[in-house]
């Protein structure tokens, strides 16, 4: 006799002979647990079954499943791995994942769930839910497959009511097929779902036996969908026919965009081909227009760094350039600072790689390299513009990088991008670029590095006492800030905030994103450094004495505040936070 049934008979609840008859049932059963088969008996109701089981396992129950749930956080536990184990991703609690199971005290779905806690860096509590909780959350993870399961049930009918010999399609005729519902509903149903899931791209991409769809949410990588293969040109064609893009170009990557009303709301898309081993690959970055339109502030610019920004954008010329990896941000800041500086009495000019928002009032050109209209040859087209502010995308190699200087030296205020680690590598870079050492002085205003960490949702952050490691982290960061920008002080004990999770969040514990930055400003002192002595060490020390603020010090004092968390600040800052709590454990 199993331990719930023992405890059941113990407890009085149910009698001897229909322990029996459950267990007569378990034997024949096809893959129910005992939990199904005593509420099917109707022995116990289901909510006091599972109250006596939490008592008796020392588990919290859960009676209800979630108002909403993100699917980042249901994706957690794959769809099969959910129903053959019988548990699932409930939302978080703090910095923990809330995982549901039916029967916790089963030894082998503990070991699956350790097994994905370690494969996929997460740490989790376990709770108890009835089975028609778990049903209500499963069914969550078809609500998108449905949609797309439907439209290719239609697909496949109209396919089979071809004849054999019109299935291979020539280019003009895969335009009206790619064109019908079905083929048009699954890419529709694709785009919709990411916008309500706050994806930021979507990646369609082929393996050998189907088509994986996934989406990138904060920054991290997630499955949705996959599709069957036989109908992965279709797909394609038709995310090519939207773009404008040749359909039957697949051996060189393509770009384009559309745009789309999705809801109440405009959004665009831009699109990217890649030809790989296994067919070509589509990645679609979404461009909220809203998410374009940012202050300083909206941002997580302030302080010292705010303070230095302003003050760059208020010379009439000079270089500022905004640093940091893809995906970091770099263009909205440069948008923000557009639209900070954009009046009717300058004339701006961009080059952009892509255009990604439009801003009224401002030009915009979209480089095309393919005809020769590169940064550099369209810097020297700028020129001839009269311009007052000129915007180039990024500075990528030695001659983008001479027109930008020599931009600036001509009495233009010129924005772009670069690839560094932080603040202090822009000059060094900016020197492998082949710029002489005596121009960067007189051009470079302001070098602003950025990275982005996940905002806490303000609705449901918890504030906790901050222990071990992070601890000692909090505090050796924080002793390094200029006395000028540490504020209060740490307090005692030291108090930082945790994601919780609530419906507004999507259960997530986060919402949105913010950046963390540091500024190096262009001084006397740092020109004579350039000038005469330039080396990292020169360079540190020249940044402690202007009073420059780490990205990471810039994250703590965020997190402190309860922007941020210190976890998401020390991952973005490349620390592997479990692998050094680890270590620290050992």
């Amino acid at each position: 006799m199993s331990f719930l049934i023992q405890q059941l008979v113990d407890g009085g609840v149910i009698t001897g002979a229909q322990a029996e008859q459950i267990e007569s049932d378990i034997k024949t059963s096809s893959g129910k647990t005992e939990e199904e088969m005593i509420i099917a008996r109707g022995f116990v109701e289901e909510k006091k079954l599972f109250n006596l089981k939490s008592q008796w396992l020392g588990i919290d129950f859960i009676s209800d499943p979630p108002e909403d749930l993100s699917l980042e956080i249901l994706q957690t536990i794959p769809e099969e791995t959910a129903k053959f184990y019988r548990m699932i991703a409930l939302g978080r609690k703090k910095a923990e994942l809330m995982i549901g199971m039916i029967c916790p005290e089963d030894l082998k779905a503990q070991e699956a769930l350790k097994f994905l806690a370690r494969k996929n860096n997460f740490t989790y509590q376990v709770f108890l839910i009835t089975p028609a909780v778990f049903n209500a959350i499963l069914a969550k993870y078809r609500d998108l497959k449905k949609e797309v399961g439907k439209a290719l049930e239609e697909f496949r009918v109209e396919e089979d009511a071809q004849p054999v010999r019109s299935r291979q399609k020539q280019p003009e005729e895969m335009i009206s097929s790619v064109e019908d519902a079905p083929i048009a509903k699954i890419v529709n149903v694709i785009l919709r779902n990411a916008i309500d899931g706050n994806a930021s791209d979507i990646h369609i991409e082929p393996s050998r036996s189907k088509l994986r769809v996934r989406f990138r949410v904060m920054g991290d990588l997630f499955s949705s969908i996959f599709l069957p293969l036989n109908i992965s040109a279709a797909v394609l064609a038709r995310i090519k026919i939207m773009s404008n893009m040749k359909i039957d170009e697949n051996r060189v990557p393509q770009d384009g965009r559309f745009s789309m009303k999705i809801g109440e709301k405009n959004y665009d898309f831009r699109v990217s081909t890649l030809p790989t081993a296994l067919g070509e690959k589509v990645v679609m970055r979404i461009l909220d227009p809203d998410a374009g339109y940012k202050t300083f502030e909206d941002l997580g610019l302030d302080g010292r760094n705010l303070k230095l920004m302003k003050k760059a954008i208020d010379e009439p010329f000079g270089l500022i350039l905004v640093t940091g990896p893809t995906g970091s941000g770099k263009s909205t800041t440069l948008y923000a600072v557009l639209q900070e500086i954009n009046n009717e009495k300058i004339n701006i000019i961009s080059l952009e790689d892509p255009v990604e928002y439009f801003c009224e009032g401002v030009n915009q050109s979209q480089v095309r390299p393919e005809i020769g209209f590169d940064f550099a040859s369209g810097l020297r087209s700028i020129l001839r513009q009269d311009p007052d502010v000129i915007m180039v995308g990024e500075v990528r190699d030695e001659e983008t990088a001479l027109l930008t200087i020599h931009s600036a030296l001509t009495g233009h205020l010129v924005l772009s991008t670069l690839h560094t680690n932080d603040s202090l590598g822009v000059v060094p870079r900016l020197v492998d670029l082949k710029i002489q050492s005596y121009l960067i002085p007189s051009t470079l205003i302001l070098a602003l590095a950025q990275r982005l960490v996940r905002r806490l949702c303000p609705e449901c952050k918890k504030q906790v006492e901050a222990k071990g490691y992070l601890k000692e982290r909090i505090i050796a960061e924080f002793n390094g800030i200029p006395e000028s920008a540490r504020g209060a002080g740490l307090s005692d004990p030291i108090m930082i905030w945790e994601p919780v999770g609530c419906p507004k969040c999507k259960r997530q514990g986060f919402s949105g994103r913010i950046g963390i930055f540091e500024a190096l400003e262009m001084t006397p002192e740092l020109g004579e450094i350039v000038l005469k002595n330039l080396s990292e060490s020169a360079l540190n020390a020249e940044g402690r004495r202007q009073g420059l603020i780490t990205m990471r010090q810039d994250g703590v004092l965020k997190a402190l505040k309860g922007m941020t968390t210190v976890e998401e600040v020390l991952k973005a800052t490349e620390e592997d936070v479990a692998a050094a709590i680890s270590g620290k454990k050992e």
